[in-house]
């Protein structure tokens, strides 16, 4: 079989229907799906079934592939062939991941809570995990409601909590106990079991 027209690329749709489909750049976008799942060329080569060399030639545009390699590709890289000519609606998986083991993590250390960030080295995150102390015991240790952008859910780990929000009953929870709310609405946890308490805190950054 030839080689495929890499400017376009027509598709079947249910019932006979086609429609002629502007094409991506076939190079960069195995480069991009290849490098979305953290593979090194010989990884994407040998899952692929195709010698390191071609698959090299072919994301430097220095080869148009057959129908053969395109499907070995798209095999290879678990998807249709037509995935490789267009854009996935909501992008391509990232092969970022970071492990933190505990007492490993950040801490921050304030008269109400003793933080311990998670998932550091991680930039850009669209959340932020942490585990926390609480030291707080009464409402009046902060002075104020606790107020930030984002949606928070907390679980609690060890020992019992009283979660006081600015338009609800405060509530206790117990070990194995979660909440989940918007974090700009007022709020504040202390521990009312003898041990201070602690919590497994996430807080959307989006």
């Amino acid at each position: 079989m030839g080689e495929i027209d890499q400017t376009r690329l027509r598709l079947v749709r249910e019932g006979g229907e086609t429609h002629v489909a502007e094409t991506l750049d076939l190079a960069a976008r195995v480069r991009e799906l290849r490098k979305a799942r953290g593979w090194t060329l010989e990884r994407a080569a040998k899952q692929a079934g195709l010698a390191r060399s071609t698959l090299s030639k072919i994301e430097n545009g220095q080869m148009s592939p057959t129908w053969d390699a395109l499907k070995k590709l798209a095999d290879g890289l678990a998807i249709s062939v037509p995935q490789l000519f267009t854009p996935a609606p909501h992008g391509e998986p990232s092969a970022r991941m970071t492990v933190t083991r505990a007492q490993t993590g950040t801490r921050q250390v304030t008269t109400t809570y003793e933080h311990e960030l998670l998932a550091g080295a991680l930039t850009h995150k669209q959340m932020l995990p942490y585990r926390a102390r609480i030291r707080a015991r009464r409402f009046e240790d902060f002075g104020g409601w606790v107020r930030h952008d984002g949606e928070e859910f907390l679980l609690v780990l060890t020992g019992m909590v009283r979660l006081f929000t600015e338009f609800h009953e405060a509530v206790d929870l117990r070990r194995g106990d979660s909440a989940y709310y918007d974090a700009r609405m007022g709020h504040n946890l202390i521990s009312t079991s003898e041990d201070d308490a602690t919590v497994l805190w996430v807080t959307s950054l989006v």
